[in-house]
């Protein structure tokens, strides 16, 4: 039911959408919500911003590497800098991009063809989704004069619904990705860095999904917030 309410959503915007390269990205989506995870072309990707509002701060960098059949694809991995107005100011301190760096540094528009392009055929895989995608559809409506929903799997979601159902007492702190990272017995990586919070949170979603089904297939559906 999950599956054929998406599906019929995303037709639905297909048809309705003025811009080309945003029903483009419906209709390629559209064939993959009945699909088998394992079998879904996923992009895990990562955003560093300027702070965490997305109407006033803005988007620094994205992180993306793709996932092929359940293998991180790493060598595919790639990361873009995005110019910004103003300074990053005191941002620095926590994603480590300073001024200069943006020099040569591409747009918000053009950051976000790239990004439609990149993720276009795939389902996104993202830790706290909603913040990331909340900067992404901001962007798209100053770029394109349009909203885009994306389909988007969050791993700090399913995090938070495998703790409830163990009972467990979620604190302060429980959630955040090298948490959960913790929990499988996962590397500890620098954090902060769009390129590795991508890899970070694609490997999360690999040892989730190991976890939630074993061998066995699991639906978009069962994954999806």
């Amino acid at each position: 039911m999950r599956h054929f309410y998406l599906k019929t959503r995303l037709q639905i915007k297909a048809a309705l959408c003025k811009q080309e390269e945003i029903a483009e990205y419906y209709q390629a989506l559209i064939p993959l919500i009945t699909k088998p995870v394992a079998d879904i072309p996923l992009m895990a990707f990562d955003l560093e911003m300027t702070g965490l509002d997305s109407q006033f701060d803005q988007i620094l960098s994205i992180g993306l590497i793709p996932i092929t059949a359940g293998v991180l694809e790493v060598a595919k991995a790639k990361h873009l800098l995005v110019k910004i107005v103003g300074s990053v100011g005191n941002s620095a301190t926590i994603h480590g991009i300073v001024d200069q760096q943006l020099a040569q540094a591409v747009s918000a528009k053009q950051a976000m063809d790239w990004f439609l392009t990149q993720t276009k055929g795939h389902v996104l895989v993202a830790h706290h989704a909603p913040l990331d995608l909340c900067f992404l559809k901001a962007e798209m409506i100053r770029s394109y004069h349009q909203s885009l929903a994306f389909v988007a799997i969050d791993t700090m979601a399913i995090e938070r619904k495998r703790l409830l159902r163990k009972h467990d007492v979620i604190k302060e702190g429980t959630l955040r990705l090298d948490a959960c990272r913790q929990r499988y017995n996962l590397p500890v990586y620098a954090g902060h860095n769009a390129s590795v919070d991508a890899l970070a949170c694609g490997e999360l979603l690999l040892a989730q999904m190991a976890s939630i089904a074993g061998n066995e297939k699991l639906n978009l559906a069962d994954l999806l917030g």
